[in-house]
């Protein structure tokens, strides 16, 4: 078996808490990724569960009015906006 190198972009706090998890099981960080490789392709799958987050009613009656734009006090195109209107707010605050 060819073995290769592969780049893969990773948060580096994401790489840094799986090595240390890793490690406790002793394991390095290439043998885990080969493990989680080998498995996907044994299950032809991914080896855990994803499904969606559950919300309760309250939080999806909010969900889906933010994205209707209902109850929202003003739209923002950027950060920029946004930071400029609540500095504003600070100014009129202090007067």
């Amino acid at each position: 078996m060819a073995i290769v190198n592969t780049m893969v972009r990773i948060d580096s706090a994401l790489k840094q808490e799986s090595q240390e998890l890793f490690e406790r099981f002793g394991l390095n960080f290439d043998t885990a990724i080969n493990m989680f490789l080998l498995q996907s392709v044994r299950e032809q799958a991914l080896p855990f569960h994803i499904d969606q987050p559950v919300y309760n009613e309250e939080t999806r009656k909010a969900i889906e009015d933010a994205r209707r734009g209902i109850g929202l006090t003003k739209a923002y195109h950027s950060a920029a906006e946004l930071f400029a209107a609540l500095d504003a707010e600070d100014d009129n605050a202090d007067d």
